[in-house]
């Protein structure tokens, strides 16, 4: 094994100290074709050129002398320490670190970016980094060969928001450029960059704000989940002719119980109403898309998402139809429109759906054209009671089907 393994983040700053003496003892370097180009890194060492991480650390622990990587950025924040210091090659690593090359974007853009989501998008994430910079509104995201900035602004499609690309950060070639989302396709960008994603509305205030990448304040003094009427504009939710018992707090509360929503996840809530649950499926993280054919609901699930400072992206549109230009989703709600709707939807193939009926025949149709479409399937009767605590008598009562259904394939 080496004696010593030295791993040095490089920003094209000039190398520290530290930096300096230990490529000077190293008698293997490994890195990117730029990092064996420094005129530090000693003639006659021996040169790996960084492809496979885990081939490389096989070589480094099968080296006799002192070893040294160089990676861009912190080395430690999404780089290679973490693979060399995997069990299955018992390296013990030293670390200088450099600059993060997210912390030198957020500082070329003149920004401040406690408040920023930050990801990595591969092409087989992309899917779902795209979700994150669909339900936040600042977002940093560390691309690669296939999911650059033309990628993430062609999955954005009909969404707005406005890129910060910086391309080759730390190097004579570095560039910054500041467009919207739409004009990014056009474009051939050079790798590595980093694109800064902005949008979707004002930016938060982060007034008093003490964890990074989330303000848990907002909108102040709301606690909770499955969140009374009274909590939204207008008061409305789950009482008049609007909403019915698909829009009930103990049904929602179920809903997203077996959704389980989360970060990087794209949610279709398609009969949104009044936006309720839509809005508490942003609160969880994901990026949601909330589908009605009613005009005043869109305009509704709006205003919520406007109070509760989420991003929601309203479609006004008649399920099925208007499902086939939608993005995959992950997971989806939806609060009607039958066993023709439930057809559409599991054509999409989402991992869990979620629906409802008010008879027990209407069950039965909704869970044969899930079960049949490749879906496992189970159905609650839930019944809930409000009482009025002054008189501790009956206010009102709700009975409704709860049907969530699982991808077979995904099935236990």
């Amino acid at each position: 094994m080496a004696d010593r393994v030295t791993v040095i983040g490089w920003d094209g700053s000039p190398l520290t100290g530290a930096a300096t003496a230990a490529l000077s003892a190293a008698t293997l370097v490994a890195g990117a074709a730029h990092h064996l180009a420094l005129p530090e890194v000693p003639a006659d060492a021996e040169r790996i050129r960084l492809g496979s991480i885990d081939l490389a650390a096989r070589r480094i622990a099968g080296h006799r002398g002192s070893a040294v990587v160089l990676a861009d950025g912190d080395p430690g924040f999404f780089g290679v320490v973490r693979n060399l210091r995997a069990p299955e090659h018992g390296l013990e690593v030293e670390v200088v670190p450099a600059v993060s090359s997210v912390a030198t974007a957020f500082a070329r853009a003149g920004m401040p970016w406690e408040d920023a989501q930050i990801v990595v998008a591969h092409p087989r994430t992309l899917r779902r980094a795209v979700n994150v910079c669909r339900a936040h509104h600042k977002v940093a995201v560390l691309t690669s060969p296939g999911a650059g900035p033309a990628e993430l602004a062609l999955l954005l499609e009909g969404v707005h928001r406005t890129f910060v690309v910086c391309e080759e950060l730390g190097t004579a070639r570095e560039q910054v450029s500041v467009l919207t989302s739409d004009k990014a396709a056009d474009h051939v960008w050079r790798d590595p960059n980093v694109v800064i994603v902005i949008g979707g509305g004002p930016e938060p205030q982060a007034t008093g704000a003490w964890i990074a990448g989330r303000n848990p304040a907002q909108p102040p003094g709301v606690r909770g989940w499955a969140l009374p009427p009274e909590a939204y504009p207008g008061g409305a939710i789950g009482t008049g002719d609007e909403s019915g018992e698909g829009e009930s707090p103990g049904l929602r509360a179920a809903q997203l119980a077996a959704l389980g929503p989360r970060t990087g996840d794209l949610l279709w809530d398609i009969g949104s109403g009044s936006g309720a649950l839509a809005v508490e499926a942003a609160r969880f993280g994901a990026a949601v898309l909330a589908v009605d054919s009613d005009p005043a609901a869109c305009a509704r699930t709006a205003a919520a998402a406007r109070s509760f400072a989420v991003q929601i992206q309203v479609v006004e549109g008649r399920a099925p139809h208007v499902l086939e230009r939608l993005p995959e989703p992950d997971v989806v709600r939806i609060g009607g429109g039958g066993a023709p709707v439930v057809t559409a939807v599991t054509e999409r193939r989402p991992e869990r759906i979620v629906t409802h009926a008010s008879t027990r025949d209407e069950a039965e149709a909704l869970g044969a054209a899930l079960t049949g479409n490749g879906y496992t399937v189970r159905c609650s009767l839930l019944q809930s009671v409000e009482l009025d605590t002054a008189a501790w008598s009956e206010r009102e009562r709700s009975v409704v089907f709860l049907l969530s259904a699982l991808r077979s394939d995904l099935a236990p």
